[in-house]
């Protein structure tokens, strides 16, 4: 599956889970580890246990198998990392501690020095 049909694919199940404030970041260029990040808040633990288990579901039923699925103990934050898509799905308390879209958001060394540059 390529790609952006795996994003689209999270991206579908989020919504049909009731995620909620989904935020896809491409990363390509700023980690090796993903192409995306997908950043998604659900409403209790037990939601983000539920969102989590069900991307990693609809995943492996299109044929990406997860390589790994953490933080479903707890449900505050679950992460499901399908290779060119981390998926991070957080309790909104947990969300607003880490921001994560700030530091994925943030210029690359790439960007830096093309800005610098000018």
């Amino acid at each position: 599956m390529e790609v952006e049909q795996l994003r689209q694919l999270v991206i579908e199940t989020l919504d049909d889970m009731k995620a909620r404030d989904v935020n896809v970041l491409d990363v390509r260029g700023k980690t090796a580890i993903t192409d995306y990040m997908v950043v998604a808040s659900g409403t209790s633990d037990r939601h983000v246990k539920a969102i989590a288990e069900t991307v990693a579901f609809r995943s492996k039923e299109a044929g990406e198998t997860p390589l790994g699925i953490e933080g479903l103990t707890s449900g505050e934050w679950a992460l499901v990392d399908l290779n060119g898509v981390v998926v991070h799905v957080m309790l909104q308390k947990v969300r607003d501690f880490y921001h994560l879209e700030r530091l994925w958001s943030a210029p690359s060394a790439e960007e830096l020095t093309a800005i610098a540059a000018v």
